[in-house]
């Protein structure tokens, strides 16, 4: 009766942490305008129009580059226009007023010197791809060296980890590329990526014992959470 309640009392506790927690990490993140362009030239500017001292901060990630202007930037002009500019070329674009506060990311097209609102199809499903498959990959290694060996024990795996992995990464796009808190919020998303594989392999699995397939899962998104970590650091979200 005891460890029930204190089972009850974790849980509890638990689902409180991630419920509130994600709001204080959304409030960490200043309005801010950021820019992505992928394969960006050394030589490329971006700086607002009705500023000529407003360059954005630019941060640089794998294949991609972010041009950011932050409130600071942003507070003394009605006018988003902006101007890019490099050695071949320079020309302005227009942006209407952000209807949000925060994450109003861009993606600009330097062949056909367009700006459009958030990030590509084609970009997301890459990356959410690619980052699925890292982590399968390190998850099937794992899995592997606990002994399962049983087609119906890697179908449970493979049914799983796609559900879990696919609604995690697809979540994290939706954040901005340079948000503080993605390692923070990858945590969160692991926790509930624990609890629920755990619930679902307890029941499914019985190529071995409970401990084992409880030690496999705790193993598996350990090292998932710290290559996750790896991942969203080096490379883009």
């Amino acid at each position: 009766m005891r460890n029930k309640g204190m089972a009850i009392f974790i849980l509890t506790l638990l689902m409180t942490l991630l419920l509130v927690l994600p709001c204080f990490a959304n409030a960490a993140e200043p309005p801010s305008i950021v820019i992505l362009v992928p394969s960006a030239p050394e030589d490329l500017t971006i700086s607002l129009v009705a500023d000529s001292s407003g360059k954005a901060k630019i941060t640089d990630k794998a294949f991609e580059r972010y041009y950011a202007f932050y409130y600071r930037d942003l507070k003394y002009t009605e006018d988003y226009s902006i101007e890019v500019t490099t050695a071949m070329s320079s020309y302005q674009i227009h942006l209407e007023k952000p209807v949000k506060a925060y994450n109003n990311i861009f993606t600009l097209d330097l062949n056909q010197q367009t700006l459009e609102p958030g990030k590509s199809l084609t970009r997301s499903l890459s990356l959410v791809s690619l980052r699925v498959l890292l982590t399968l990959l390190i998850e099937a290694g794992v899995f592997w060296l606990f002994g399962y060996r049983e087609k119906r024990s890697w179908y449970a795996f493979l049914a799983i980890n796609l559900l879990t992995q696919g609604a995690l990464n697809i979540w994290l796009n939706e954040f901005s590329p340079l948000a503080s808190y993605l390692v923070f919020n990858l945590i969160i998303g692991e926790v509930q990526v624990f609890i629920v594989e755990l619930i679902i392999l307890m029941a499914f699995l019985r190529e071995h014992g409970r401990l084992r397939t409880f030690s496999y899962v705790i193993t598996a998104n350990l090292l998932s959470l710290i290559a996750g970590g790896y991942i969203i650091t080096y490379l883009p979200i």
